[in-house]
Formats: C-alpha cells, sequence, structure tokens
C-alpha cells in the first residue's frame, strides 16, 4: 500500500493558519480562565494562568450583584438594555435594507444608481463625522439618552450594509419573472412579498448575523448618546467598579464580559454555516 505523504508546502500552511488561530484565541482563553479564578489567585499570581479551584460564582455576580456606575444590579439591566435596541434595529434594518435593494436592483427608475451610491456611501464614513448630525438629530427630536434614539441610529446606519448585500443578490434575479408578474398586474410590493422575499432566505441570514453581531458589540453610540441605566452592555462595562473598595475585580469583570459576548457567539456558533453559505450564494449568482 502506497503511503502518503505530505507536501512541505502543506504543512508551512497548517503551521501558519494554527499560529494566526492561537493568536486570534489567545484573548478569548485568558478572558474565560480568568472569569473562573477568585480575584485573590489573580492578585497573588498573574493574569495568565489556569484556575486552581473553579469560581462558579464570578458569573452569579456578574450578572445580578455587581456594580455598576453605583447601582448594584450586575449586568443584567444593560443585556436587556442592549436587547431591546438590537433586536428592532435589526428587524427594521433587514427589511428595509430588503425592500431598497430590490427597487434599485429589479425596479429599476431614473437615478436608481445614484440612490444606491449615496446610501453605500455611508460605507465609507467613518464614524466620528456622523456624532454631531446624530447630535443634533437627536436632540431635536428628544431622543436624546433613549434606547428609542439607539434603534433609530443603527436601523439608519445599517441601512449602507443592508442594501449593499441586497441588492448584489437581488441583481442575479432574471427581470423577465418580474416582467411577468407585472404583466398579470402585481404591483410593487406584491411582486416583493409574493416573489422576491421567498427567494431572499440566504441573503436575509447574511443581513441578520451581520446587524445583530454588529449592533450589539457597538460601543460608541452607546456611550455618547446614552447614560446611566439607558446604556447598552458594552457602554456599561467600562463602568464596573468595585462594590466597596477601588481593588479591581478581574475575575468578576472577566466573567462580565463573556456573559456581555454570549450572544454574539451563539450567533455564530448556530448560523454561521449560513452566513458563509449566504454570502456564496450571493457571490456564485
Amino acid at each position: 500500500m502506497r503511503e502518503r505523504t505530505i507536501a512541505p508546502s502543506r504543512i508551512l500552511i497548517y503551521l501558519v493558519v494554527s499560529l494566526i488561530a492561537a493568536a486570534w484565541l489567545a484573548p478569548l482563553v485568558v478572558v474565560v480562565l480568568n472569569s473562573l479564578r477568585t480575584n485573590e489567585e489573580i492578585a497573588q499570581a498573574s493574569m495568565i494562568g489556569w484556575p486552581k479551584q473553579w469560581a462558579w460564582s464570578n458569573y452569579a455576580a456578574a450578572w445580578s450583584g455587581f456594580c455598576v456606575a453605583e447601582t448594584c444590579a450586575g449586568i443584567r439591566p444593560y443585556m436587556l438594555n442592549s436587547a431591546l435596541v438590537t433586536i428592532p434595529a435589526t428587524i427594521f434594518s433587514t427589511l428595509l435594507g430588503a425592500v431598497a435593494g430590490y427597487a434599485v436592483s429589479l425596479w429599476r427608475f431614473r437615478g436608481d444608481n445614484w440612490i444606491y451610491g449615496i446610501v453605500t456611501l455611508g460605507l465609507f464614513l467613518p464614524q466620528q463625522m456622523r456624532l454631531l448630525p446624530w447630535t443634533i438629530v437627536l436632540r431635536d427630536t428628544g431622543l436624546m439618552n433613549t434606547l428609542t434614539g439607539l434603534v433609530v441610529i443603527h436601523t439608519i446606519q445599517g441601512l449602507s450594509f443592508t442594501v449593499l448585500f441586497c441588492r448584489n443578490y437581488y441583481t442575479a434575479i432574471p427581470q423577465d419573472l418580474i416582467r411577468a408578474a407585472r404583466i398579470d398586474g402585481a404591483g410593487f410590493f406584491r411582486i416583493f412579498w409574493r416573489i422576491i422575499l421567498p427567494l431572499s432566505p440566504p441573503i436575509l441570514v447574511v443581513t441578520v448575523i451581520w446587524q445583530f453581531t454588529h449592533i450589539w458589540n457597538e460601543f460608541l453610540y452607546g456611550v455618547t448618546f446614552t447614560t446611566g441605566q439607558q446604556q447598552p452592555v458594552t457602554a456599561a462595562l467600562i463602568a464596573l467598579s468595585a462594590a466597596v473598595a477601588d481593588i479591581p475585580q478581574h475575575g468578576v469583570q472577566s466573567a462580565a464580559v463573556m456573559i456581555a459576548a454570549l450572544p454574539t457567539l451563539l450567533i455564530y456558533l448556530i448560523g454561521g454555516k449560513y452566513f458563509v453559505r449566504g454570502l456564496t450564494a450571493g457571490a456564485v449568482k
């Protein structure tokens, strides 16, 4: 039987990929291990080490007992804030992006390319440039320091991505299908709900995963436009403080970080393959 040999180039590829993966995973491993270590153990040793005793109580304290901005209720209320912002903003931006992507790709009209270019221009503008305009908008609409204001921001900001993804996906749908539907008397929204939307699950999964992850992890708008009990969890994490003394609580803080990251980790683990599949479907078409 002929022995299989591995080419040196393949060994080098495996080695490089393994080193890159290790570099990316190292911070996560450190945070996970510290979340299961006591504060005394971390103080006596270092920030890098294996737990001598599993401090699962860190997670209970981070969830409902640790002090954030002088309110000792853990990060639970801030997790709820993030959910109340992320879920509706993801739904609204995805649906609006799907309709807009359908309009500029299959329902052609004069100036559609200009509108598409202006919408996607938002992809290239740094977030810092948008702070002042959003400050004026939220102030004049009375939405400053509210979760509704963050929903509005993320819905509109997300349109650049969702329109781009959906438009590129919908361009592969034959125009003859749309013409036949229009001949039968179907209008703009009927064609969208009856024909386009049933063909859209692959790209909608991509946009939902992308938007959910981006909005949940967003920090700048949350820390700029909200304070106190209205902050999302990413902004609240920087306000973690010890209940009595100013002694760093690295174990509980690491547990809080892991809890805050759990929703996006679950989204990735559950929908990661569908995300790649949706992107590939759009690329191949």
